[in-house]
């Protein structure tokens, strides 16, 4: 985020419980980057934003921070906020999607399936435009190093992924080569893109299989969504104290 007259957001010392906070998550969240190898493991790196933004509160409450945050600062938040709420409401696209897939699957209704294809392409469509504007965004974020840039640079990063995960990769594969992959790969079923693997499974008309994926895939997502409105709403709070810093 950028910083009054180009400084960047640093601190005379790091003895201060929230500077030590705010450097453990962070270098967590960098860590994890690579790791997410299935819906689960967001849960995890969502969490870890959250924690972060709450060092980064603690931060805003000391005199020498507040006097160095700009209208810029809030600027970036909006922009931020703005992408934290696209992949929300896209995750809770898909969650809807997924569900309506699982009573049309259940009711053996075929028109119900077709219309979760069209909506899965429609979301894909959606999931790719938010993914170019997340991307835009990491771009526009520059000039100084600072703190609250490398929290807003991790942020965009954990946005990219999850919905780059999301998207999956369209299936191509004959039945025959997706039935062996299915039923002879452990590694398969257990690391499998979820959504990669729903797709295999209806290329296939396995049922049961198919219900009992989507039943976790369900869980998984809801708990995503929800982990998504918590930061959300943590974001929303670092923006007020924002605000309320210029406002003094």
């Amino acid at each position: 985020m950028a910083l009054h007259h180009g400084r960047s957001l640093s601190f005379p010392s790091s003895s201060h419980p929230a500077v030590s906070q705010f450097d453990d998550s962070l270098s967590r969240l960098r860590s994890s980057e690579a790791t997410c190898s299935s819906l689960s493991s967001f849960n995890g790196k969502i969490n870890g934003l959250r924690n972060l933004y709450e060092s980064i509160g603690d931060l805003l409450l000391l005199p020498h921070i507040q006097q160095i945050v700009s209208e810029e600062c809030v600027d970036d938040f909006i922009r931020l906020l703005d992408a934290c709420s696209s992949v929300r409401d896209l995750i809770s696209l898909v969650k809807q999607d997924v569900r309506d897939l699982l009573s049309s699957i259940r009711r053996k209704d075929a028109h119900g399936i077709n219309a979760y294809l069209a909506s899965r392409k429609k979301s894909r469509k959606m999931i790719q435009k938010t993914l170019k504007n997340l991307r835009c965004s990491a771009s526009a974020t520059s000039e100084n190093a600072s703190m609250l840039k490398d929290a807003e640079s991790v942020s965009i990063s954990m946005l990219e992924s999850l919905l780059s995960y999301v998207l999956g990769t369209k299936v191509h594969e004959n039945k025959r080569s997706l039935l062996s992959k299915l039923m002879h790969s452990k590694k398969l079923s257990s690391d499998e893109n979820e959504f990669n693997k729903l797709d295999s499974f209806l290329q296939l008309n396995q049922e049961n299989e198919l219900v009992n994926h989507i039943k976790e895939m369900d869980s998984d997502i809801q708990v995503v969504e929800e982990d998504l409105e918590s930061i959300f709403r943590q974001l929303i709070k670092t923006r007020v104290s924002l605000l309320n810093i210029l406002n003094q």
